[in-house]
């Protein structure tokens, strides 16, 4: 511990001064991300959400089976950041469900295709692979190993659904907004020199805001008074979303604030909260997952788009919905509830409620349903097949959450993210 605890100490007293953070996100699909395509419809956008969804879902699944560590499927925000110096922007997922924070690296064995050019640590003056394999930084990593001529970190992910990265583990400076005043000397991240699978055409790397030891919010945690928040704005807004640190996330001055516990499930990374039942149209369903006490049964997460619930949960909570709505559906062959989007919006406004253990979070339509094209709005959740649910970030639109790790809580507070 003592050298991870040198780490964090340096990052600390070089930003000292900064009281809080606010970082951009941006959503992969918008005119401003790197990666925008402007021929795809809503359809395909659609359509790729929830075949991104089930496969992170199936990600999370291989990890309960297997005890390995988790990857994303194709994140839906990416977050703006540079390393080194003199400093390179990167655009990396952010993820609330894993650690880890890497980059692709030169010289680039076998990485997949980005459109800036790899990192070089040859060209930055504060680079240093100097983070022994006998460090707590390296014993934080699930699977490691040391380098044959020296006692240098390196780093193998092998997952479930065939995604990896490899590299070493390094140090770096880490600068947000290009700002001298949020520069993060000495920020522990994996340079990944072989890389493939499900990152194939996303960021340049992933920015993890999990819970263990080598996430972002970790690192930062004497800093940022150990809290972050988000607020994600309405995919067609045209806007970029905000991620805060320190005491720009702190939410005691916004109204209707809910906090709910944050729970664990063993020693996974994932942020768990406990989900009583669900309102719909008056109707509310139990939600009848039985877990330990202490434990949660329902993981919040950034780089999902869709809830997933249980099939139990989900089957009864479609069919309030059903006939709360009370319209004809119509056929997808990636949704289970579609309406025609005019008939729909013809109707009174539908709100869903989740219960979570001591906060109530009141969805509207915008958080319910998504427009999938071809005329279509579809419920944007889906049922699981063995009880790992995930609340997902359409939820999550128009909300300020605050994941607050020193009182172990996430809060809620009803927002409009584009004045957040």
């Amino acid at each position: 511990m003592h050298s991870l605890l040198c780490i964090l100490l340096l990052i600390s007293i070089n930003v000292k001064l900064i009281k809080g953070l606010t970082v951009e996100l941006i959503y992969r699909n918008s005119p401003q991300s790197p990666f925008y395509n402007a021929s795809a419809t809503p359809e395909d956008l659609s359509i790729n959400a929830a075949t991104r969804s089930l496969a992170r879902y199936r990600n999370y699944y291989n990890q309960n089976k297997l005890q390995s560590t988790v990857i994303p499927g194709d994140g839906d925000y990416l977050m703006k950041f540079s390393v080194g110096t003199p400093p390179v922007e990167q655009f990396a997922v952010l993820d609330t469900g894993s650690d880890l924070i890497w980059i692709q690296c030169e010289p680039c064995t076998s990485c997949y295709e980005q459109d800036a050019p790899f990192f070089d640590p040859s060209q930055s003056s504060t680079y240093s692979n100097n983070v022994p394999c006998t460090s707590d930084a390296c014993s934080a990593l699930p699977r490691s190993g040391c380098g044959q001529t020296n006692n240098q970190c390196l780093y193998d992910y092998r997952y479930g659904d065939d995604s990896y990265t490899n590299g070493e583990l390094a140090t770096d400076t880490f600068t947000f907004d290009g700002q001298s005043n949020t520069e993060f000397p000495g920020t522990v991240f994996g340079c990944g020199h072989i890389n493939g699978g499900l990152f194939s055409s996303q960021g340049s790397g992933l920015v993890g805001l999990g819970q263990g030891d080598l996430s972002l919010n970790s690192q930062l945690a004497n800093t940022i008074h150990n809290k972050f928040a988000y607020c994600l704005v309405p995919v067609r807004s045209g806007l970029n979303s905000k991620l805060k640190f320190g005491e720009d996330a702190d939410l005691v001055s916004a109204s209707n604030v809910v906090s709910t516990p944050m729970l664990s499930h063993g020693n996974r990374p994932y942020y768990y909260l406990n989900l009583d039942a669900v309102t719909v149209g008056g109707n509310t369903i139990q939600n009848n997952v039985q877990v330990e006490s202490g434990s949660g049964n329902i993981i919040i997460d950034s780089g999902t788009t869709l809830n997933i619930l249980n099939s139990a949960l989900y089957g009864d909570l479609e069919e309030a919905v059903r006939v709360t709505v009370g319209l004809n559906s119509v056929e997808h062959p990636k949704y289970r509830l579609c309406y025609q989007t005019e008939s729909l919006f013809a109707v009174p406004e539908i709100k869903m409620t989740f219960h979570f253990t001591g906060a109530d979070v009141i969805l509207n339509t915008i958080n319910i349903f998504r427009n999938v094209g071809n005329g279509l709005s579809c419920l944007s959740m889906i049922p699981s097949d063995d009880g790992i649910d995930i609340y997902g970030n359409r939820a999550q639109i128009n909300f300020q959450i605050e994941y607050d790790l020193g009182a172990n809580k996430v809060s809620f507070a009803p927002a409009d993210c584009t004045q957040f």
